[in-house]
This record gives C-alpha cells, sequence and structure tokens, in this order.
C-alpha cells in the first residue's frame, strides 16, 4: 500500500533522531487504517540502525495481542490457528520489562513497539507507566494508539505524540483508483463513506464488496421504509454469514451514512444523534454478543428508517 500523509510523521521523527537528546517515549496517534503500524517498524529500524527490509531483530521488541488462554497459547505453540485476547495484558508487560534489565543485544539502542497501546489492559497500563518513569537506558518506547484518549493521562503525558492525519475524500478517491481500479463507483464511494479518511479501511471495504449495501442505506435513511422491503433487500445483501469484521464494516457503513445526512437536513437533528448514538451502541455490542446477522440487519435498517422518517418531518 501507498503511505499518504506520513511526510511530516518522518520530518518530526528524523529531526529528533538528529538532535542531541531524543525523547524516550513517542505515542503515534491517528486512526486506525492510515500505516502507522508500517511506520513505527521503519522507524524502529532507523533508530536501531538496520535495514527497513530486515527480518526480526533482538534490539525491536515488538508487543500486541496474545493468545486469549493457555488453550489458545498451546495452539500457537503447536503451530495451530489461535484464538487472540481482546486486550494486551499485564503478564506481556513484564515479560518485556524482564527482557529490559539487560543491555540492547547488538548496539546501544533498543526499541519497544506497544500495537495498540490503546487496547492495553488496566494492570498493563499501569505496569507500563513505571517503565516510563524511568526508562532504562538506550531504550525507546513507541505507543501506536488508534484512540489515544483512552490510554492514561500519566501515559500520554510522557509520550512526545506524532499525529497521522485522515486523508480528504478527494486523496481517498485518487488512492482506491489506483490500488483498486475494477472497483464499480458505488463500492468505491461507499468505502470512502464508511473508512472517514483511512485508506487501510477503504481497502477493507472495497474486498467486502458493500456498494450494494450502501445504496440500499442511503435510500432507507433518504426516504423511509415503510413496507419494510428495503430492509428486505438489505438483509439479503448482508447475508446469513455470522461474519464479524464485515458486521462491524456494515455497522461503520451505516454511521458514516447517517452523518453525511445529518448536515443536510434542516431542524432538528436529534433523532439523527440519537439513531447514530443507537449504532455506535450496537458496534459496540456485535463482538461480544454475536448477533444474528439477518436480525442485526434488520435492526439496522429500522434504526435508519426512523432516521428517514425524522428526516422527512423536519424538511417539512
Amino acid at each position: 500500500m501507498k503511505f499518504i500523509g506520513h511526510d511530516e510523521a518522518w520530518e518530526e521523527w528524523r529531526s529528533a533522531m538528529a538532535g542531541s537528546r531524543m525523547h524516550h517515549a513517542w505515542l503515534l496517534a491517528g486512526r486506525k487504517g492510515l500505516g502507522k503500524a508500517s511506520f513505527v517498524q521503519s522507524a524502529a529500524r532507523e533508530l536501531i540502525g538496520v535495514p527497513r527490509d530486515t527480518g526480526d531483530h533482538p534490539d525491536i521488541l515488538t508487543l500486541t495481542y496474545g493468545p486469549k488462554n493457555k488453550d489458545e497459547a498451546k495452539k500457537r505453540d503447536e503451530g495451530k490457528p489461535f484464538e487472540l485476547a481482546r486486550g494486551i495484558k499485564v503478564e506481556q508487560v513484564r515479560a518485556i520489562q524482564r527482557r529490559l534489565t539487560t543491555r540492547p543485544s547488538m548496539g546501544t539502542r533498543r526499541a519497544v513497539i506497544i500495537d495498540p497501546s490503546d487496547d492495553m489492559e488496566v494492570g498493563a497500563s499501569n505496569a507500563l507507566l513505571k517503565s516510563l518513569e524511568e526508562p532504562p537506558e538506550g531504550t525507546f518506547f513507541l505507543l501506536v494508539a488508534h484512540s489515544p484518549a483512552r490510554l492514561l493521562p500519566t501515559i500520554r503525558s510522557r509520550c512526545r505524540t506524532v499525529r497521522f492525519p485522515s486523508l480528504d475524500k478527494n486523496a481517498m478517491d485518487d488512492l482506491l483508483r489506483d490500488l483498486a481500479p475494477d472497483v464499480d463507483i458505488a463500492t468505491r464511494d461507499a468505502a470512502i463513506a464508511a473508512a472517514a479518511g483511512s485508506p487501510g479501511a477503504a481497502l477493507s471495504f472495497v474486498t467486502l464488496d458493500l456498494g450494494k449495501a450502501a445504496q440500499l442505506m442511503r435510500q432507507i435513511v433518504e426516504r423511509g421504509d415503510r413496507d419494510f422491503s428495503l430492509r428486505g433487500q438489505l438483509a439479503g445483501v448482508i447475508g446469513g454469514k455470522q461474519d464479524i469484521p464485515r458486521l462491524q464494516a456494515v455497522l461503520d457503513l451505516a454511521r458514516a451514512i447517517l452523518a453525511e445526512r445529518i448536515g443536510q437536513i434542516t431542524g432538528n437533528p436529534r433523532r439523527f444523534v440519537d439513531t447514530h448514538a443507537e449504532l455506535v451502541r450496537l458496534t459496540g455490542e456485535q463482538p461480544t454478543y454475536n448477533f444474528d446477522p439477518g436480525l442485526l440487519a434488520m435492526e439496522i435498517g429500522t434504526l435508519l428508517a426512523s432516521a428517514g422518517a425524522a428526516s422527512e418531518r423536519a424538511n417539512g
């Protein structure tokens, strides 16, 4: 993937590296799908002084989601597919800290990457804070965060923040035309709307082929769905498979389409705001409750239909 919008981040990083004293903790903040993971791996290699395209390096420690439990860890160790934990655990942070009691293996610097740092459990965050307060010599912490507000304020205050901007619609359109030239306009427009400036998210939407779902959602929110026919079509397009990434993408798409409409109506937008909040709730619950896809599609359609009816009333 081409990573657009990283120029300022690289300028800030390299300027700091060229200075007399490099800050020991960095927070790389921005929406998911902006290429922060690629940036941080390349930045860590520049920091250590090894080529970008090399494999694992003993002085670059990456902390991310581990196995859900001991049974899943056993599957991982056996080379089998395993289920990931929902957050980064305190035991993982403490394991990294034990490694920090020794000197770097091949030089004077070591990088510790935590991705995503905003998914650390409370105990993990508190444990990491101790290392940030008293960093080992030559150790630099690189924290990737999609929602930095979820981090402890005391962690944020000890980091130098580099922000990764979302892309505007024109840049997103150019990128998708380049990387996915065979995608139809409806699907591309749906991907751009739902991704909200995130190239990675847009490409994920393209692969999920949600163009028809976007068309139906817009029709529902624009004119309602008194006979339930559009909701039925939406359920058919979404399908009956329990595919969590796809269902999450559908919910993101519905929220994006509502956000488009809020600025287009006159009168009180309260119903739209309430509907958006309900979609946010469903998005948060979906991974845990595993809603039936058909029922979820009808629920989304009903929320959009009620917002559409409110729009009709607001516009007279």
